[in-house]
């Protein structure tokens, strides 16, 4: 029997960190998954073991070479790939901007862009392709080919398409020709996605994920001596996935399936995968899940980051190393020495100079309206649009890790006009959140505090439980107590009093909500000045205490 302490427990990055791509340089594991909507784009994690994980890096920072505004929920930057290429001494990172799904088409940029040092500065993305998503890089002794989804729109063609794979030419930062189609999967599933290519031995290896990115997913493999096929289905598809055995749903393009749901599963949704090799010859594979509320089967935490050791058979498959294919909590450790990292904290008192890493708002940086200087141990927001704005809005936010969470913060905020307002936010989207807020109320001639809930699209705002408060410091929080959410406030940082009524967490979720979907929940920080977008509200800190052993109900 393995002792705890020599296993790896999942999911290695709880929370909103879906699409996991790994690559080693040396002794360091860097990470990179999805981030949609929200900025800074590509957060890169960083391990010397595979088991401890620090939030390093982000990839994209500059939020006018890569225009997210006005794009909707759930488009933005998908599924980077990121790998190290030893013979150049150089980091690839290829990621897509969805701009638009209407009508299922699909509309995407891909894009590359290079670093000698994973925090940077990248090189000005170059243009790939628009020919589907998730694209990847394989590096193959000087030449480098580009596969990707071919997102198919047709009538009569099987839906959403196959892995197209194109050759790249470095020098003229160009591809070369059209893509071609190159694989229709290794299982009968359907919805083949998420395709990464590797050498090993004598054989190219083609790594996809199947069956959709919901109940029914899945890793699978394919392999072939020539580069571009034809690639041989791994007989034992799939490697990895949260529920075992064969099933046929390529009539059915739908990603969710939720009656895949597995009842001897802790771990869902479990595919899109990504290998790695340590330099103790042991193999790991990363890749998405979920852990959903059951009855409801809805994904607060959206879909996160896990972890499998892997072996090479003597046939040159992969398999997981107990044998099975069910993704699997508690993995064994590698044989690297173990190296604690560096924790995001849970009390952020704004005294540092630089906003941590942990803070993301939608679609632009936070930087366009956070600031720790104008006062030194606070942040200060400077309010712009609504909270249902897709262009500029004032949402200092990050991921949230559990459903069993408490989060606090003392806020200094007076308002002057009834289009000012501020305060705590649990938001989903843009059309999904429960917003704490103060503000000015007209009716009652003074500072106010009420609720403003977003669901599906839907405002409503609970007068019935409006509280006036005066213009003094003002704790607020927000309690997660599985399905239960709650707020409450203070004047003394002691005697909280509940405000308003008990929301539903899970309707915070990819399958709840009707206008976003793929991300997770957030929480944070908002100012809203929708007059002049100059007003502004002081937060003297941010208390985020999780607990991540409590697992979802």
């Amino acid at each position: 029997m393995i002792g705890q302490d020599k296993m790896i427990k999942n999911p290695i990055l709880p929370g909103f960190n879906p699409d996991p791509c790994i690559c080693r340089k040396g002794d360091d594991y860097y990470l990179a998954v999805s981030t949609f909507e929200w900025f800074p784009g590509i957060p890169i994690y960083h391990s010397k073991d595979l088991k401890n994980w620090e939030l390093y890096t982000h990839v994209l920072t500059d939020d006018e070479t890569v225009d997210l505004k006005k794009l909707p929920s759930a488009k933005g930057i998908w599924a980077p790939c990121l790998t190290y290429c030893e013979e150049e001494d150089l980091f690839y990172v290829i990621y897509g901007v969805m701009n638009s799904m209407n009508a299922r088409y699909f509309d995407v940029n891909n894009y590359l862009i290079t670093a000698t040092d994973i925090k940077g500065p990248w090189s000005e993305p170059v243009y790939l392709h628009s020919s589907g998503f998730d694209a990847s890089i394989l590096h193959d002794n000087g030449k480098k080919y580009i596969v990707s989804l071919e997102w198919e729109t047709r009538e009569g063609y099987e839906k959403p398409g196959a892995i197209c794979m194109v050759e790249y030419d470095p020098e003229k930062k160009e591809i070369i020709g059209y893509p071609k189609r190159i694989w229709n999967g290794g299982t009968d599933r359907g919805c083949i996605e998420a395709p990464h290519l590797y050498k090993r031995g004598e054989y190219y290896y083609i790594m996809c994920a199947e069956g959709g990115t919901g109940y029914n997913h899945c890793v699978t493999m394919g392999r072939s001596k020539e580069i571009w096929g034809p690639y041989a289905a791994d007989p034992m598809n799939p490697i990895v996935t949260s529920v075992p055995g064969e099933s046929n749903e390529r009539h059915d393009p739908d990603h969710l399936k939720p009656g895949y749901y597995n009842t001897d599963s802790i771990l869902q949704k479990s595919g899109h995968g990504s290998v790695v090799d340590t330099q103790k010859g042991e193999t790991y594979l990363v890749h998405l899940c979920a852990r959903p509320f059951v009855p409801e089967l809805r994904c607060t935490l959206g879909r996160e980051t896990a972890i499998q050791k892997m072996i090479w058979t003597d046939d040159h498959w992969l398999r997981m190393a107990n044998g099975g294919d069910l993704a699997e909590v508690l993995v064994e450790a590698s044989n690297l020495p173990e190296v604690p990292l560096k924790q995001i904290p849970d009390f952020d008192d704004f005294n540092e100079e630089e906003l941590g890493l942990q803070y993301y708002a939608p679609r632009i940086m936070p930087q366009r309206f956070a600031d720790l200087k104008a006062r030194p141990g606070y942040v200060r927001i400077r309010g712009q649009e609504s909270r249902t704005s897709l262009n500029q809005v004032s949402i200092l936010a990050r991921k949230l890790t559990s459903v069993y969470a408490t989060v606090t913060t003392k806020m200094e905020f007076i308002p002057e006009v009834h289009q000012h307002s501020a305060g705590l936010i649990l938001y989903y989207d843009n059309m999904n959140y429960i917003n704490l807020r103060k503000y000015y109320s007209e009716t009652l001639g003074q500072s106010a505090l009420s609720i403003i809930h977003l669901e599906n699209g839907e405002k409503t705002e609970f007068l019935n439980t409006r509280i006036p408060v005066s213009d003094d410091p003002i704790y607020l929080r927000i309690t997660i107590e599985g399905r239960q959410s709650y707020f409450s406030w203070c004047y003394d940082g002691v005697n909280y009093q509940k405000i308003g009524r008990v929301f539903d967490t899970t309707r915070f979720s990819d399958e709840y909500c009707k206008y976003g979907e793929f991300t997770g929940t957030m929480v944070g920080l908002t100012c809203a000045d929708r007059v002049k977008h100059s007003h502004y509200a002081d937060f003297d800190f941010f208390e985020y205490c999780a607990d991540e052993d409590r697992a979802v109900d």
